[in-house]
């Protein structure tokens, strides 16, 4: 049977590679998009989130619009630079002709979730405001739901909206806090794998070559977001952010993961919004971290096979 999921979002070009990916992918049911804010305001990745199911032909699929801010602060601004004014690699799409459901994503994400015990798992590829909107109005999906496979944070490694933070955890460290802390299965797909799963400029053509109109669209959208990459880290081509934490819920082999309670630092002046786990080997652990769950980080990737899996997709 394929594995139920529920997308959180903020598209965003990598938002719609991941989302194409999945629905494309057997193994995978996508019952579910919810929109965040993050690489746009949440009102636009929620326009966005239908154009990319109309584009699939798949608006059999609901979608439901969540919080427009943080927990604590403000939210901080889109990034045109990297996704485009829209989103989309200002590629300007027309608007979409269906609607969001009528509920929050946070009440949607629980209805479902409740509804399906055991069987939902959610992949947050955005901030993580919804979900832990979602565990303090519910607390029990924590027992009900399958597993939290998400997109953001860096174990290991340095960040990508600060020197110590990813982007996805940067942008609400307290909801991301809740989230890591809850009795849940979370694993945490993040900077120390997807800056080595490598999508070069011939791996890009395969999107060229295909008919499919999803495929179209990402050739559409992809120069801006492209041209990101090559300028702010010199490659060919682009990292694979949201569609390795797809690839971790479609295959989990691809990764090698290490278990460890992790921590979001939310008041540091310099590192707010770094995932700190917990990894030196103590018999006792630092108060901090006491009672903290054990997150699944995957530390290292087979960084071809993903790319060959998202390729084998399209």
């Amino acid at each position: 049977m394929p594995r139920k999921i529920i997308i959180d979002t903020d598209p965003g070009v990598d938002d719609s590679m991941a989302i194409f990916f999945a629905l494309n992918s057997p193994e995978l049911e996508v019952i579910g998009l919810t929109t965040i804010y993050g690489n746009v305001h949440t009102s636009l990745a929620t326009t966005n989130a239908l154009r990319l199911l109309e584009i699939a032909a798949r608006t059999d699929i609901p979608v439901a619009q969540g919080a427009n801010d943080p927990l604590a602060i403000p939210y901080g601004g889109p990034v045109p630079f990297v996704h485009g004014a829209d989103g989309q690699g200002d590629a300007n799409l027309p608007p979409p002709s269906t609607c969001a459901v009528d509920q929050s994503a946070a009440v949607f994400i629980i209805e479902q979730i409740m509804r399906q015990p055991g069987e939902v798992t959610l992949v947050p590829i955005g901030p993580l405001t919804n979900i832990a909107l979602a565990l303090r109005l519910e607390p029990r999906i924590a027992q009900r739901v399958r597993e939290v496979v998400l997109m953001g944070g860096n174990a290991l490694g340095p960040g990508n909206a600060t020197p110590a933070a990813e982007a996805n955890i940067h942008n609400d460290p307290e909801a991301a806090d809740v989230v890591f802390g809850a009795p849940w299965q979370v694993t945490m797909v993040g900077l120390d794998v997807t800056h080595t799963v490598h999508m070069t400029s011939a791996d890009l053509e395969a999107y060229a070559r295909s008919s499919k109109a999803t495929a179209r669209h990402i050739v559409h959208i992809l120069p801006k977001y492209r041209q990101y990459f090559e300028d702010t880290y010199g490659c060919d081509g682009i990292f694979v952010h949201d569609s390795s934490a797809i690839a971790y819920a479609i295959d989990p082999t691809l990764f090698t993961v290490q278990r460890w309670p992790v921590r979001v630092e939310t008041s540091g002046l310099f590192s707010r919004g770094k995932t700190w786990p917990l990894v030196t080997q103590t018999d006792h652990r630092l108060p901090e971290w006491e009672g903290r769950p054990l997150v699944n980080v995957p530390t290292r990737v087979d960084g071809r096979r993903v790319v060959d899996l998202i390729l084998s997709r399209i």
